[in-house]
C-alpha cells in the first residue's frame, strides 16, 4: 500500500515553525511521510499567522493554490487566523478542517478521522478558553533547534490580536522544559533558541522564574549554544542580563522589541516602557557584552506618529547601536484599540519611512559586522552545501561562510572573519 505524504506550510514567527515540527514527528509516527510544501500530498497542513492583513492574505493564498494543485488532498488549517477567523477559513474551497490553538495539538488525530474530504469540521473557541499548551520544539535542522517555553500573553497592545489568538500567557514546569531539551541533545542538535509569544513573562502557569528556566537549562549536557528568541525590554531584568554575560552557552544575542523611539507613542500603543528605560537596558547589556548583536522590532506609521515621533525613533535605533531591524509598516487589526485612534499615517509616508529604516538597518549591520573583520570568533556550521561553501553563525549571529567540509558540520569552529561577499556574508577562514 503506498505510504501516505503530508506537507506542512508554516506562516509567521519561530513559534509556529516549533509547533508545525512537533505536529510532522506526529504524522511521521503515525505512518505518513513528509514531503517539501511544492509536491503533492495527501494531507495538507497550514500553521498561520495573523500578525498583518498581508498575512491572512497570503494564507488564503496558499490554501487556494494548494486546492487546485492537489484537489484531493485534506486540508487542514489551524494557528493565529484559524483561531480569530474560523468560519472565514472554512468558506474557502478545499478546506477540511480549521482548529483552534487550543485543538493545535489533537491536529493528527482529527486528520486520521476524516478519513476523506466532506463537509468542513470546525473546530473553535474563545480567547478565554484557550488554555491548553501545546509542548513543541523543532528537529528539522540538524545544528539548531527552536524551544517553545511559554505561549499565549497579557499584555493587550493597542495595535496586537495575539492575546484574542493566543489566549492568556502559560508554560508547562521548567522540569518538562529541561526534559525536552535532553531530547534535542540527544538528538545531536547544539543549540536551541527559546521561544514565546512573551517569553520572558515565563511562569505564570507554575510561579517559577525565567531566570530560574534559563539556569536549569544551562546545565543541560550537550548543548553548548542557546540564544532567547525574543524578550520585552520591561522583562529582561539586570539579574537576566548579568546570567547571560557569565554563562559561556548563552550567546551574546538578544532581540528586544522598541516598536517605538518616541514615549508618546508607546503610551499610544500602550507598551509597558518609555524610550529612556529601552536606551537604559541596552546600555545594560552592552557595558557587560560589548560584542552583543541586537536584533530591533520596529512598528511603522502607528496612529499619531508624526516626523518628529519618527525621528525620535530613528536617533534612538542610531544610538543604540542596533545591529538589524525588523520594519513592520503598521497594519489595522480588526477589534484593536489602534483601528479607532485618530491622526492616522498615510500609507505613502509609511512606505517612505519603511524605506528609510530599511537604509539605516542596513547601515547599522554593516557597521556591526566591521567591527569584526580580521578577529577570530566562533561559528556553529550547518549542514547543507551551496556551491561546495558551508554556512554558519558566530557566537553574535553574523554568517559566515568557509568552503565546505564535511567533518565541521554541527561543530563549533574558531574562525577568522575575512571580507564580505556579494550576499552580505563575511567569507571566513578555520583557524587550527
Amino acid at each position: 500500500m503506498r505510504q501516505k505524504r503530508v506537507s506542512f506550510h508554516t506562516l509567521g514567527c519561530k513559534l509556529n515553525f516549533s509547533e508545525s515540527s512537533t505536529l510532522a514527528r506526529e504524522f511521521e509516527r503515525g505512518g505518513y511521510l513528509r514531503v517539501e510544501p511544492s509536491e503533492m500530498c495527501d494531507v495538507a497542513v497550514i500553521n498561520s499567522c495573523s500578525v498583518t492583513e498581508h498575512a491572512d492574505k497570503k494564507c488564503r493564498n496558499i490554501i487556494r493554490k494548494i486546492h487546485r494543485r492537489n484537489p484531493n488532498a485534506i486540508i487542514a488549517v489551524t494557528g493565529c487566523y484559524a483561531q480569530l477567523k474560523p468560519n472565514d477559513i472554512a468558506a474557502i474551497e478545499g478546506v477540511d478542517i480549521v482548529l483552534s490553538n487550543n485543538d493545535k495539538g489533537d491536529l493528527f488525530r482529527r486528520v486520521e478521522e476524516l478519513n476523506s474530504k466532506g463537509e468542513t469540521e470546525v473546530y473553535s473557541c474563545s480567547a478565554a478558553d484557550i488554555t491548553r499548551f501545546f509542548a513543541a520544539y523543532s528537529s528539522a535542522d540538524r545544528t539548531r533547534s527552536f524551544l517553545k517555553v511559554q505561549d499565549g500573553c497579557d499584555y493587550k497592545c493597542a495595535y496586537c490580536t495575539i492575546h484574542y489568538a493566543r489566549g492568556s500567557s502559560r508554560n508547562i514546569p521548567i522540569a518538562d522544559i529541561v526534559a525536552e531539551a535532553k531530547e534535542i541533545a540527544a538528538a545531536g542538535q547544539k543549540e536551541i533558541v527559546i521561544t514565546g509569544i512573551n517569553t520572558g513573562d515565563f511562569g505564570r502557569t507554575t510561579g517559577e522564574k525565567f531566570i530560574d528556566l534559563l539556569r536549569a537549562l544551562d546545565s543541560v549536557e550537550g548543548i553548548e549554544r542557546y540564544r532567547i528568541s525574543s524578550i520585552e525590554p520591561n522583562l529582561i531584568t539586570d539579574e537576566i542580563i548579568e546570567f547571560c554575560a557569565a554563562s559561556p552557552k548563552f550567546m551574546p544575542h538578544f532581540h528586544i522589541p522598541l516598536q517605538s523611539g518616541s514615549t508618546r507613542i508607546l503610551g499610544l500603543m500602550r507598551r509597558r516602557y518609555t524610550a529612556e528605560h529601552y536606551k537604559e537596558r541596552i546600555a545594560k547589556i552592552r557595558s557587560l557584552m560589548p560584542d552583543a548583536f541586537l536584533g530591533v522590532d520596529v512598528i511603522v506609521g502607528f496612529p499619531g506618529e508624526g516626523e518628529e515621533e519618527f525621528m525620535e525613533t530613528y536617533h534612538l535605533l542610531e544610538s543604540v547601536e542596533a545591529s538589524f531591524l525588523h520594519i513592520f509598516p503598521f497594519s489595522e487589526r480588526p477589534g484593536t484599540p489602534a483601528v479607532t485612534m485618530p491622526n492616522k499615517v498615510q500609507s505613502r509616508i509609511s512606505t517612505e519611512r519603511v524605506s528609510r529604516l530599511e537604509e539605516l538597518s542596513d547601515r547599522l549591520h554593516k557597521q556591526f559586522a566591521e567591527k569584526y573583520l580580521g578577529s577570530v570568533r566562533t561559528a556553529l556550521f550547518e549542514s547543507t552545501e551551496h556551491d561546495g561553501m558551508m554556512y554558519g553563525y558566530t557566537d553574535n549571529y553574523l554568517r559566515v561562510v568557509v568552503p565546505y567540509d564535511a567533518s565541521k558540520v554541527n561543530t563549533i569552529t574558531a574562525v577568522r572573519l575575512k571580507a564580505f561577499d556579494s550576499e552580505g556574508n563575511i567569507t571566513s577562514e578555520i583557524v587550527g
